[in-house]
């Protein structure tokens, strides 16, 4: 059979109803009259009860595969990421509508927020390859992190259960959890053959240049040119944690002497705690224990992401 191209494709659109913006029952519609308008197929495929996101994602891999279709994601960053681990390696292409609160995948990439324009890339721009990052095998798209910085997203998402969605309610949660305190990891770090001993409140594991780039940290440069980026802190104390903070409000965490960041390919991760076999990591946002030691790595072949060509315009603004 033929695989139908880019202009023809039907789509199988994923989208969580169980969770992210209060706009998810307009979504479908919106999608199909998009799709009619432009003469292309569409399959709907919600999430309706917890927990149930990683098979709808497997089957619309699997009916994509049947018919040479596309496979779109419809939500944030975690609802993105989970449909990227059911296409990653599958041959199908794959789409974004981005509906979270950051969106860092969808911005980095040049999608638009905006759904009516996030749905004309989808059914006129062409699918190009970008990268995606691995730990222990499981897909990370915008970052992976242990340490504080996993614990502010953990608590973060309670605040967010109660007091709602936004960014500024992210920024709360995060001077609360950096107030309460926090202990050091103590980790064994393999990098290139060499190991050293790292002690750090948190190791975080960039895979988005814009969000690199909005904090103020060269390794933006690092994951254009195929790596990830890697970033520890010196160990301090919580006031001087909101002062790093500030920083990266203001873009200028790089200028930071708490602040170690390098590029790489492949990073390997010990806890130096007797007994320790598990840690704590999120990846995209979503909080899981994983087994040690950890692996950080490119992964060995791209997504196919429908995008727009060239640099994103929020990037540009950025560098400018």
């Amino acid at each position: 059979m033929t695989s139908p191209t880019a202009a023809s494709a039907p789509f199988f659109v994923v989208f969580n109803r169980a969770s992210g913006r209060g706009d998810r029952d307009a979504l479908g519609p919106a999608v199909e009259a998009a799709c009619t308008a432009a003469g292309r197929r569409c399959e709907l495929m919600p999430v309706t009860q917890s927990g149930q996101l990683p098979d709808v994602a497997r089957e619309a891999v699997r009916r994509a595969q049947a018919v040479g279709g596309i496979v779109v994601a419809a939500g944030g960053d975690g609802t993105i990421n989970c449909v990227a681990q059911a296409v990653l390696g599958s041959g199908c292409r794959f789409g974004v509508l981005p509906r979270g609160t950051f969106n860092y995948f969808s911005r980095t990439h040049g999608i638009p927020a905006e759904l009516d324009a996030a749905l004309q890339v989808l059914l006129r721009e062409q699918a190009m390859p970008v990268q995606v990052g691995l730990v222990n095998g499981r897909v990370f798209l915008v970052n992976a992190s242990l340490g504080l910085y996993a614990r502010l997203l953990e608590e973060r998402e309670g605040w967010k259960r109660q007091f709602g969605r936004s960014r500024f309610i992210a920024l709360l949660a995060g001077m609360r959890t950096l107030l309460r305190g926090h202990r050091s990891l103590q980790l064994d770090v393999e990098l290139q053959g060499k190991t050293w001993q790292a002690r750090t409140p948190t190791l975080f594991v960039g895979n988005n240049a814009l969000q690199m780039e909005q904090v103020g940290l060269p390794e933006a440069q690092a994951i254009d040119a195929g790596c990830l980026a890697g970033v520890t802190l010196k160990p301090v104390g919580r006031w001087a944690l909101l002062a790093l903070l500030a920083r990266g409000i203001f873009g200028r965490m790089g200028d930071a002497d708490e602040v170690q960041s390098f590029g790489f390919q492949t990073l390997t991760v010990k806890a130096r705690r007797f007994g320790a076999s598990r840690i704590k990591v999120a990846a995209d946002g979503e909080v899981l224990k994983m087994a040690l030691p950890l692996r950080f790595e490119v992964a060995p072949e791209p997504l196919l992401l429908i995008r727009p060509a060239g640099m994103a315009p929020e990037r540009r603004e950025v560098q400018a």
